[in-house]
């Protein structure tokens, strides 16, 4: 494995009770850059982002995240030592404000300062700092969720469709975001939006049935013939 990554998950299972979800999946991850994850609904993307982070137990395989093994490794830890997430269901308190949302991320971070580079990075958050995050629009609480896991400043980032239920004018708002915090930072990014996600990742996987069925360079995926036929409903 390349002394380059961050993240390498090998041969990963994973499953819901007695479901078998994720079979010997293995993925790496730079230490700067983005790698998509696709596949149609139920292919095992969710999945495998909550077995990195460790919300869902790995059955096998190994995940090792900046030289530690942290197969067993408690969820908090994993946090502790760089992984944020960003799940697909809104990860913002909705009876909170904008501001709220941001003080509650830094104080558990213990950086209040970090604040204003979240701004910075998402300006339109800096003009609804007063407003309960529930009435935020789509695009807006996504936002809001990612800037809240950057407030840990992680050295990987997992993001579950950061652009699902985002009006189409904000999609590619959210994609320049992404394309600046790559030159930061590792993101893992699982997406159905597959220009904005081959835009952002240089390196690409494609999930069928909880397996890996394509793997190779962003270009490379987008050309293949066979794309379509592991994204087709």
């Amino acid at each position: 494995m390349s002394e380059a990554a961050i993240l390498q998950v090998r041969d990963l299972c994973a499953s819901y009770d007695r479901s078998q979800v994720l079979f010997g999946i293995s993925v790496t991850a730079p230490r700067r850059g983005a790698v998509a994850v696709l596949g149609r609904n139920g292919a095992g993307k969710t999945t495998l982002l909550k077995t990195i982070v460790g919300e869902v137990a790995a059955g096998g395989g190994h995940i090792v995240f900046d030289g530690y093994r942290a197969t067993r490794m408690p969820t908090e830890r994993r946090v502790r030592l760089g992984v944020g997430y960003v799940p697909q269901e809104q990860g913002v308190f909705g009876r909170l404000s904008v501001r709220e949302n941001l003080e509650v991320g830094a104080a558990a971070a213990g950086d209040r300062k970090a604040i204003d580079s979240v701004l910075s990075i998402f300006p339109k958050l800096g003009q609804r700092l007063g407003q309960p995050a529930a009435t935020l629009s789509g695009g807006e609480r996504k936002m809001l969720a990612i800037g809240r896991a950057l407030l840990s400043r992680p050295k990987l980032l997992l993001l579950d469709e950061p652009t699902e239920g985002v009006w189409i004018g904000v999609i590619e708002e959210i994609a320049e975001r992404l394309r600046a915090l790559v030159k930061e930072m590792a993101i893992v990014l699982v997406e159905q939006h597959l220009e904005l996600a081959l835009s952002v990742a240089e390196y690409a996987y494609v999930l069928d049935r909880g397996r890996v069925a394509l793997e190779g360079p962003a270009a490379s995926i987008r050309d293949d013939p066979r794309l379509l036929q592991y994204l087709a409903p």
